[in-house]
């Protein structure tokens, strides 16, 4: 088989890997010793494809390569620590024969479940998950999450370790416990793509790639789980939110407000794929809504406006009290005052916001998009000195570079002006 560029090998590779790790760990028993295994195969697989030609199944010839390698660490291992191996482990990496694709698919499932287990901290999950199901290696992921390399190879060590030492089981949960760690595993997800998403504004391409791995990672788990409209729901809701990527910077780096946006420049082929989404998800929760469903609902109804003044704000402000009744968090009420700004006016989503500010004023507190939004709904209605307030306290925040340029111009526009009369 014909070799391709030296990226097609390493996305063909990074592709494979997740499925032959899952098989190795659970002959092994050890993520460590099957990461290692791998990462071996993988650096063996570039070195020999190029001069030998692909492989008729390259996820065959990786198996078996890393299976060889495990036995090779295994058997050190014994040999340093002069404890028995275990006869069925080797038994098992020995056999000649692969496991059938459905027995691959839920090797992998069990590993999704691993390493997003409740157990382990949010920022080790998002490390193990690029880590183990996207194949990055450390110092990706350390310049991805802006932590030093040594910071999250220790990160990942601590991950391992508490899989190992807490006996976390590399299984698939009950049906009873199921509902609660998908929504764990899609919360993970969901994390790796708002550092991604966030980081659009900074010009950091490998946290911006974060958003092509928690597609991938929201994909592969729809491919093993397609009948939850949970992870059905959240890969639409990545699709169409990352639709507006090319056009959320003009080309000094500055931000482009979604009512500026070049609509033009969307990808469609990522909204028509969201939208389709989004319908199998709908079908799938007539009676029961799903907080990523519902986003995707909203994110929707963006996609499909022609113009910001053609926006059906209507359906999002509706979409929004159900987001609301079934995701009760300060950030949703947030986003559900800014709609309804633009559908009634500035002085009804300051209400809102208001209102929101006297139940959870501890968690708004210093929450650089409520002071964001305030200041600006402030500034709409020409109460300049309560605007440059609020906009101050936003910028007192660590803000991404090009949106403190632009709270720092919504600022200027406060300066030098008196307040306005009260609404």
């Amino acid at each position: 088989m014909a070799v391709g560029t030296e990226g097609t090998l390493v996305r063909l590779v990074r592709d494979e890997g997740p499925w032959v790790l899952a098989s190795l760990v659970r002959s092994t028993g050890s993520l460590q010793v099957a990461e290692d295994a791998v990462q071996d195969a993988v650096v063996r697989a570039l070195e020999v494809w190029p001069v030998r030609g692909l492989p008729a199944q390259p996820r065959a010839w990786l198996t078996l390569t890393a299976r060889r390698r495990a036995i090779d660490l295994l058997r050190r291992e014994v040999r340093r620590s002069g404890k028995e191996a275990d006869s069925r482990v080797l038994a098992d990496l020995e056999r000649p024969d692969l496991p059938d694709a459905s027995v691959i698919a839920d090797d992998l499932l069990r590993l999704i479940f691993t390493v997003c287990h409740p157990s382990i901290a949010v920022d080790v999950q998002v490390a193990l998950a690029l880590r183990t199901l996207c194949g990055l290696d450390t110092a990706e992921i350390a310049r991805a999450m802006l932590v030093s390399e040594a910071a999250m190879a220790k990160r990942l060590t601590r991950g391992r370790r508490k899989i190992a030492d807490a006996g976390i089981p590399y299984r698939t949960p009950s049906e009873a416990d199921l509902p609660a760690r998908v929504a764990g595993v899609a919360s993970t997800i969901y994390v790796v793509f708002t550092q991604g998403h966030d980081a659009v504004v900074d010009d950091a391409p490998e946290r911006v790639a974060l958003c092509d791995q928690a597609i991938r990672l929201a994909r592969l788990t729809m491919d093993l789980l397609p009948d939850d409209p949970s992870i059905t729901g959240l890969l639409a809701l990545l699709l169409l939110q990352d639709s507006r990527r090319r056009t959320r910077l003009d080309p000094r780096g500055g931000v482009v407000l979604l009512c500026d946006q070049d609509r033009s420049q969307w990808d469609r082929a990522r909204i028509a794929d969201g939208m389709s989404l989004l319908g199998q998800a709908l079908r799938a929760t007539p009676t029961t809504p799903d907080p990523y469903v519902v986003q995707a609902a909203i994110a929707a109804c963006h996609a499909v406006a022609p113009t910001w003044a053609e926006t059906n704000w209507d359906a999002i402000v509706s979409w929004y009290d159900v987001l609301v009744a079934v995701h009760d968090t300060p950030v949703a009420w947030l986003n559900r005052a800014v709609a309804l700004s633009e559908r009634d006016g500035p002085a009804a989503g300051l209400s809102a916001l208001d209102t929101l500010a006297r139940r959870d004023s501890r968690e708004l507190d210093g929450f650089a998009p409520y002071h964001g939004a305030r200041g600006q709904l402030l500034l709409e209605l020409g109460r300049h000195g309560e605007a440059a307030a609020e906009l101050r306290r936003a910028l007192d925040q660590p803000l991404p570079a090009a949106v403190e340029r632009h709270l720092l111009c919504q600022l200027e526009r406060c300066r030098d002006r008196r307040s306005g009369p009260q609404p």
